[in-house]
């Protein structure tokens, strides 16, 4: 059983082909036009996905190996996400599947990052996390706590009341004076700094949601009132300000994760998600699995970005459901 997959949330136009949940091929066209501006323009964006849609998708199926003729299904990103966006992988995925006359599955984005961990690549079978398990799923547009029970059974345990971990990461590169995408530059340049050299105060609140604005506010006040005094403070001190920052936003995600442990019984944990590819945090949440016992599970890290292959394995668990939907579902944006 062959499932193309198909993923345009953002700004990576992605398609993929898959053997029931085996990896054939998976394709990304990245849109580098949005780094001049520190940020995704949607309207770029959508246009962009317009121009990368047929190449990208003709290019998976040729490395897979197989004619579109041979597709059993088509699975696609509905939401959430940018909404010009998404209508293109829509829209894409409605048309070819009605011209080929095979079923269409419209799928969650952030359960396909979740379910990214059930998939395989060939000669190559990993541990898969065991129901119910608790999952970290961390992005730049989104941080929630699940507690996933089945592959279409997911309990909200606690989010973020206002921006993501990975907005932050970026928000501080920006302020850094660092190159959009943010999160990865901060990675790189946090290996060579000193995380304790300066302090940023993390959000309490109760229960199990996060909040990362106040986090924002305070490093970009901090970094502001030093530049008065020194207009080279951030050239002198990048390393430990990156370093420093990293280890704020990690601290605030480990926090809760750790609370939620003594709230369920889950011994499972699964990290998913851009953001979980920051070694700062894949470093301390495999520390604190081991301290409090609990297997860790990390996405490899070509499947923690945006991607079309978590997309076609959700679709593969739904068409084993007959869960299939017509060609008038419209896409949401939240």
């Amino acid at each position: 059983m062959y499932i193309l997959g198909i993923e345009s949330s953002c700004d990576d136009t992605s398609a993929a082909v898959i053997e029931e949940n085996v990896i054939l091929s998976n394709v990304i066209a990245g849109q580098k036009v949005h780094a001049e501006y520190g940020g995704v323009v949607p309207e770029l964006a959508s246009r962009a996905h317009q121009q990368n849609i047929i190449p990208v998708v003709d290019t998976a199926l040729k490395r897979a190996g197989i004619g579109k003729e041979q597709l059993a299904a088509i699975a696609f990103t509905n939401g959430p996400g940018l909404l010009g966006s998404l209508l293109v992988g829509n829209s894409f995925a409605k048309s070819m599947a009605f011209a080929l006359g095979i079923p269409l599955v419209q799928v969650n984005h952030l359960q396909a990052h979740v379910l990214a961990h059930f998939l395989d690549k060939p000669g190559e079978e990993k541990p898969k996390p065991q129901f119910p398990f608790l999952c970290l799923t961390v992005s730049g547009g989104h941080t929630l706590l699940l507690k996933v029970n089945d592959y279409f059974d997911m309990e909200r345990l606690g989010g973020t009341i206002d921006d993501a971990a990975g907005e932050a990461f970026d928000k501080a590169a920006k302020i850094l004076g660092l190159p959009y995408p943010g999160g990865p530059v901060i990675d790189k340049y946090a290996k060579e700094g000193d995380p304790d050299r300066f302090q940023f105060s993390i959000a309490h609140l109760p229960g199990l949601d996060y909040s990362f604005s106040g986090l924002k506010t305070s490093f970009l006040y901090f970094v502001r009132d030093n530049l008065k005094e020194n207009p080279n403070f951030i050239e002198e001190n990048i390393h430990d300000l990156a370093a420093s920052m990293q280890k704020a936003i990690v601290k605030s995600l480990t926090d809760k994760v750790k609370k939620a442990f003594k709230e369920c019984d889950c011994k499972d944990l699964v990290l998913a998600g851009g953001v979980s590819a920051n070694s700062g945090l894949r470093t301390a949440m495999t520390d604190l699995a081991r301290r409090y016992h609990r297997n860790i599970f990390l996405p490899p890290l070509d499947l923690t970005t945006d991607n079309a292959a978590m997309v076609a394995v959700c679709g593969y668990f739904k068409y084993q459901k007959g869960e299939f939907v017509g060609y008038d579902v419209a896409p949401y944006s939240s």
